[in-house]
């Protein structure tokens, strides 16, 4: 997800220094980020939001197609505590495992096992059978219909097919109840197996879309997610602090998420929980850690058509499909909090024109502060986010770990 343009001003000013650099040109911009101009502006907005209480620690970075542009780590990992931030430090990427999970999907695409256009296989009745949720009756019970198409991988990597999350949409939370779902942490299918909130393409609504996509790789592939993304991204890009779990050395390098109270001071909170030993399907829309250095390298490979260091991944041209506009004139990206602890309203560019590509947000128009038209972007529900423009030949990121989405400014 990607901030509201009043949002986390401070720290947002330090990802608009990177975009204004790039935006002069890729020469250009790497001159000046190496004579010192750029870096020392970028290295002080960002230590000002840490020393503003904005933020307990950020890391930031951005590259272009031939190598790091810019990269900087300022405050602690956890503010109880005198560790600063570091480069190598962990971070708990939350939505960013999405665009993962949707190069995976295509890597599926490109090997003939799937087709974005046909309705998916039919691996789980929530997929092969999805019902349409129209509300609830006097007495409370769901009121469901069939769906009046089937859902394709489109709809799911576009997040079209009509799956939502409770967190955004209050009738999926009621639902939940209702059937008593268990969690999505608990590792269980029946955690996504909800109904749809409309007909498959009719509408745009952030969900558990990308979940199905992932269990989807899961079935055609005949590998867990976590193997998956091992085997076949992880290592051929050299991503060694990313996965599912964290080992007991990556949770010694990993930044804490931290609360904002009611009057702006931000809290440490607890370590989560580990995840649940031998899970029913690994989630591909959430729940992966990685690193800056790590996740930069992935948007590297993507901004470089598909290869990186050696390794293809996917085809030029597939991924210039990815960064293509597959939700035509539905709009995008406006999400209604039910849950103000986990996530604020979120309207990711007031008023300009959103749509979507094959994992990841889609600017139509250029943006105010160096941001091209077809830039690509999206993010974490703990304030991690990233960004690839495809005409300036540059991507970044800027990630710390803070509830809730997007952090409002004080």
């Amino acid at each position: 997800m990607t901030p509201t343009p009043h949002s986390r001003r401070d720290v947002l000013k330090g990802a608009v220094a990177i975009a204004a650099a790039a935006s002069v040109g890729t020469t250009s911009a790497r001159r000046a980020i190496a004579q010192g101009s750029a870096r020392a502006q970028i290295d002080g907005v960002l230590r000002q939001a840490v020393d503003a209480k904005e933020v307990p620690g950020v890391v930031a970075m951005a590259a272009t197609d031939k190598g790091v542009l810019y990269e900087g780590a300022f405050g602690l990992r956890a503010l109880d505590q005198s560790t600063p931030m570091t480069l190598d430090t962990v971070f708990r990427i939350a939505s960013m495992t999405k665009a993962i999970t949707s190069v995976a999907a295509m890597q599926l695409v490109e090997q003939g096992k799937l087709k974005v256009e046909e309705p998916v296989p039919n691996i789980d009745p929530g997929l092969g059978s999805p019902q349409v949720l129209e509300g609830f009756d006097a007495a409370g019970a769901p009121k469901l219909r069939p769906a009046k198409r089937p859902i394709t991988l489109r709809h799911l990597l576009t997040h079209t097919a009509g799956f939502s999350y409770d967190i955004w949409d209050a009738n999926t939370g009621r639902y939940i109840k209702a059937a008593g779902l268990p969690a999505r942490p608990t590792g269980k299918l029946a955690s996504i197996r909800t109904p749809l909130s409309f007909d498959p393409g009719d509408q745009w609504e952030y969900g558990v879309n990308i979940d199905w996509a992932g269990r989807l790789v899961e079935v055609l592939s005949g590998q867990s997610l976590d193997v998956y993304f091992r085997d076949k991204i992880f290592a051929p890009l050299g991503m060694k602090d990313s996965g599912f779990v964290v080992s007991a050395e990556q949770r010694s390098r990993q930044a804490r998420v931290h609360a904002r109270q009611a009057d702006g001071v931000l809290a440490p909170q607890p370590w989560e929980s580990a995840p649940v030993a031998n899970p029913e399907f690994w989630s591909g829309g959430g729940p992966l850690y990685s690193t800056a250095r790590d996740y930069l390298t992935f948007l590297q490979m993507l901004l470089n058509g598909g290869s990186w260091n050696g390794a293809r991944l996917l085809k030029s041209e597939t991924v210039a499909e990815m960064n293509k506009n597959h939700t035509g004139n539905i709009p995008a990206g406006i999400m209604k909090t039910q849950n103000p602890g986990l996530s604020n309203d979120v309207d990711l560019f007031p008023g300009a024109e959103i749509r979507w590509g094959l994992g990841y947000m889609l600017n139509m128009q250029p943006g105010p502060n160096g941001r091209s038209a077809g830039t690509v972007s999206w993010g974490g529900i703990y304030n991690t986010y990233y960004w690839l423009d495809p005409s300036k030949r540059v991507t970044g990121l800027i990630m710390t770990q803070i509830l809730p989405l997007p952090t409002p400014a004080r």
